[in-house]
């Protein structure tokens, strides 16, 4: 007889309310196995670490060493779905360009009928892992669609393999899983394919995410590739009229469409953001467009509630080593980031 873990309570001893706080307005526990990609987008923030397109410029400057084992990654992950942050995205990089991928992805806790696990990934290496991703716990792929020809693939990725291997790698998410969600960030380069994308989630009922850009430290010589959301979210005002504005929770506001039972979310910058704590007083806030709506792991071992703020990085790997609860020191980190005394 198997007992589900959501029947398992925290340790006593710590105070779980920043942490049960967040899991409750449906904050991500965000877990890069890698940052390595077989892409360079221009804007990719690598979750915290240096991303492919500035390494391929700066041959000194080299994401952190990876540091956690797939045992590691599994102690984390069990600590803090007992704890209760139920909601884990596998990114990157390209999650399945790391060897962890397989042992990590296939020995899944179970995170109840209220958690969740989803894979983010540019969909170019699904159909080659098809045999042992179906058999994971995942319950959602979702692929980041940023292009839809081989020219624009190549103009903001680098990629040459070309634009069939993602939309091969889409169908065969679809083969395996029932939720397979698309999403795209709005840009220059991509303009003239926005309706198209648009038009093949919809006939192909995928549920797409339309998102404006996050400004870092590293994209800033393509700020100028930033386009709005208006022109969009105006023609999807001529394709329905079951629209409504989400602005509560955690991370930006969206606007959200229905068109024949497919929602399109538009996450737009000017619908505000989540600010808590360290936030309030924090020198970046005013080029702060995100606010606080995850908690990220990278392979290195550390956790950090925001991709601008490397000295609110946690170490958990010295608790890895003395096998201390690791959800009681991300509890305890998180406490201390909304109080504002980190």
């Amino acid at each position: 007889m198997t007992i589900p873990i959501t029947s398992v309570s925290p340790p006593t001893g710590t105070d779980w309310t920043a942490l049960q706080n967040f899991a409750a307005l449906r904050g991500q526990f965000r877990v890069s196995l890698t940052p390595l990609c077989n892409e360079a987008c221009w804007f990719c923030h690598n979750e915290g670490d240096v991303p492919p397109p500035h390494t391929q410029l700066h041959r000194k400057d080299r994401p952190r060493p990876g540091e956690l084992t797939a045992a590691d990654y599994l102690t984390v992950l069990r600590d803090v779905i007992t704890a209760g942050l139920k909601r884990v995205y596998f990114t990157g990089g390209e999650p399945l360009l790391s060897p962890l991928a397989r042992p990590v992805l296939t020995e899944l806790p179970d995170a109840g009928a209220d958690g969740s696990y989803t894979l983010i990934t540019n969909g170019s290496l699904i159909r080659r892992n098809a045999v042992w991703l179906a058999t994971t716990r995942l319950n959602k792929v979702k692929v980041s669609l940023h292009y839809f020809s081989d020219a624009s693939l190549y103009e903001i990725a680098g990629a040459r393999f070309g634009i069939g291997r993602i939309l091969d790698g889409i169908d065969a998410a679809r083969e395996m899983f029932e939720r397979v969600e698309l999403n795209t960030l709005l840009q220059r380069e991509n303009a003239h394919e926005i309706l198209h994308i648009l038009d093949y989630a919809l006939e192909r009922r995928f549920p797409v995410q339309f998102i404006e850009l996050v400004d870092t430290d590293f994209n800033e010589s393509h700020r100028d590739s930033a386009v709005p959301a208006a022109g969009l979210i105006q023609h999807l005002r001529t394709l329905t009229t079951d629209e409504r504005t989400e602005i509560t929770g955690v991370g930006q506001g969206r606007r959200v469409f229905c068109i024949d039972g497919v929602e399109i979310d538009v996450i737009q910058r000017d619908l505000g953001r989540h600010h808590v704590g360290q936030c309030g007083t924090c020198h970046l806030k005013p080029r702060c467009v995100e606010g606080f709506w995850s908690l990220r792991m990278d392979h290195a071992g550390g956790v950090q509630p925001c991709l601008l703020r490397d000295d609110l990085r946690l170490d958990i790997r010295p608790h890895l080593a003395e096998e201390v609860n690791t959800a009681s020191a991300l509890a305890r980190h998180l406490s201390a980031f909304t109080e504002g005394t980190l």
